[in-house]
């Protein structure tokens, strides 16, 4: 028996409550939760923005110390410290022969397993794959990975999601090179660590955007140069910090349809759009023909930071241990299980950066 975060039905508040979680059984393991990111792909989860089988136990960035492994397994064993990784690939299917993992057609089939029990005998299913809003889980051998030498295990928790997001973003995606400028919307936990990456990345001139002016110093402290309170002139603003010209490259960590097309009109002609936030299908973002053929921009989608977690924790592991990656500025409180729902409540009301919740 051990506490969880579930989540009974879509739109439905959580629960705090025991949970019963068998032993690993062949290819899985058993892990027992340091931390776990409050993330708001949780919130989408929740809400039904995106969908998964319920009930289900959310949580998807998290790290911890292996308990116990299953039959077969092999690459991890009780002790050791691991990252989950939400969206494992399969290795097998299109858009892993392409190396593309990230797009990986079976990363989710775990979603739908039942992976434990409420205490009235209901099934659970794991929210993303990993159900880390909890004090200990089951999954399968490929989503975890070792914590890398010389980053905190509770402070790994954050390499799960927010971190390979954010930096993916701007080194796999938008491809930042040094002395480009760029503009980030939003500064939540993805947010903050999009900052800190565009300043690894080099560029010259990096633009916060957010609807809270409280965040000012967490984007400041995180790597930008200039700070804006979203408004209808956002746009014009970033223009008149860059010479009229827009910035090289936006970064758009919210998921709104009127934010994605201020980001697309913040940047130069030519220059390259991200789209990390997840918007529901009621977002629609409308562009005309001519502005397309006239402006020369690109607009691109971002998943899971379009990252390999495999190859990529070790590079942002030695940006941590040099002094280049600050994963505590993206943490703005520390909570206990209880406090998930109120930590969803900030993230509605636009407050703080990330809550992790620390067990």
């Amino acid at each position: 028996m051990v506490r969880a975060a579930v989540l009974p039905a879509v739109g439905a508040p959580l629960e705090i409550t025991g949970i019963e979680l068998p032993e690993p059984g062949p290819g899985q393991v058993r892990v027992r939760l340091a931390a776990a990111g409050v993330c708001h792909s949780d919130l989408s989860l929740s809400d039904g923005t995106m969908r998964v089988p319920v009930p289900a136990v959310l949580g998807h960035e998290g790290a911890g110390t292996v308990v116990s492994v299953g039959e077969g397994v092999t690459q991890v064993s009780p002790g050791a410290g691991v990252v989950l990784n939400w969206a494992p690939s399969c290795g097998r299917c299109h858009a892993c022969s392409l190396g593309e993992v990230w797009l990986c057609a079976d990363a989710l089939t775990g979603a739908g397993t039942v992976y434990a029990r409420r205490t009235d005998g209901t099934d659970l299913y794991p929210g993303l794959n990993v159900a880390a809003f909890a004090e200990e889980t089951v999954v399968p051998a490929a989503c975890v990975l070792p914590v890398p030498d010389g980053v905190p295990l509770t402070d790994a928790a954050l390499l799960g999601c927010a971190v390979l997001t954010g930096y993916g973003a701007v080194h796999h995606s938008a491809k930042v090179q040094p002395g480009e400028t760029v503009a980030v919307f939003g500064v939540g936990g993805v947010g903050l660590a999009t900052l800190q990456a565009a300043r690894i990345a080099g560029a010259s001139k990096i633009v916060a955007v957010d609807v809270s002016p409280e965040k000012e110093s967490l984007a400041r402290r995180a790597g930008a140069t200039d700070y804006l309170v979203a408004s209808e002139n956002t746009a014009r603003e970033i223009r008149g910090l860059t010479d009229k010209q827009g910035v090289d490259v936006a970064v758009e960590c919210v998921g709104r349809a009127v934010t994605i097309r201020t980001a697309w009109d913040s940047t130069r002609r030519g220059g390259r759009t991200t789209v990390v936030g997840i918007g529901g299908k009621d977002q629609q973002v409308v562009f005309n023909a001519l502005e397309i053929f006239h402006w020369g921009r690109t607009l691109s989608g971002c998943v899971y930071g379009n990252s390999d977690p495999a190859k990529d924790l070790p590079v942002l592991a030695e940006h941590v241990r040099a002094g280049r990656l600050d994963l505590g500025a993206l943490v703005t409180e520390r909570i206990a299980l209880d406090g998930i729902p109120a930590a969803f409540d900030n993230m509605l009301a636009g407050k703080g950066g990330r809550a992790l919740v620390v067990f």
